[in-house]
């Protein structure tokens, strides 16, 4: 029997199998993409694939969690710029814009393919993401806290309404659009902030 066809090259098994299945899950879904498939494209026999992750959701949490520490990695990042309550808001959402034009799979999966999951890797997979969300509920807090907000906002509401509104940046985005993503983002947050800042 012939190896595998060769599609991602990586020194590391572990990683070339990620880079494959986000590859086939950004093209087939995750539904559609077999194990066989994900073996087959990361040069592995798939028995091996099974030694570095036990189910397809596992690889597909493993994703997540890459897209979420990149997520969270880039959110910290951007708050060091600075320590105005509101202007890091402005910046939060720039990061958070970037990560989904960054064609990441990880960002991908986090975004389309969380349906896939069921039981346990459902459950981690919402601990994954609130772990993020509370990030943002942070600084929404923070900024609350100085009275420069509105009193009176629902920070759980906002922040949904935020991060929903933003991400689909991810639908219709496109390099040759006109704007870069930190202008996507400055506008975005033009509009946010001036129905937030009391």
């Amino acid at each position: 029997m012939p190896k595998p066809t060769l599609v991602v090259e990586s020194d590391d098994p572990q990683v070339g199998l990620l880079e494959a299945a986000g590859k086939l899950f950004r093209q087939k879904g995750f539904a559609a993409t077999t194990v066989r498939e994900i073996a087959e494209a990361a040069g592995v026999w798939p028995g091996s694939l099974h030694y570095y992750f036990p189910t397809k959701e596992s690889i597909l949490l493993a994703l997540m969690e890459q897209g979420i520490a990149s997520a969270e990695s880039g959110f910290r990042r951007a708050l060091e710029a600075s320590d105005d309550p509101i202007d890091r808001i402005r910046l939060a959402i720039r990061a958070h814009i970037r990560m989904l034009v960054g064609n990441e799979a990880g960002t991908y999966v986090l975004l389309y393919e969380g349906r896939g999951l069921t039981g346990d890797a459902r459950t981690a997979m919402v601990r994954l993401r609130d772990r993020y969300d509370a990030l943002w509920d942070g600084l929404l807090y923070q900024a609350l806290g100085t009275g420069r907000l509105q009193s009176g906002i629902d920070v759980r509401l906002t922040r949904l309404f935020i991060l929903g509104s933003v991400n689909w940046v991810a639908q219709w985005y496109s390099p040759d659009g006109g704007r870069k993503p930190d202008e996507i983002g400055d506008s975005f947050a033009d509009t946010v902030l001036n129905g937030l800042v009391g």
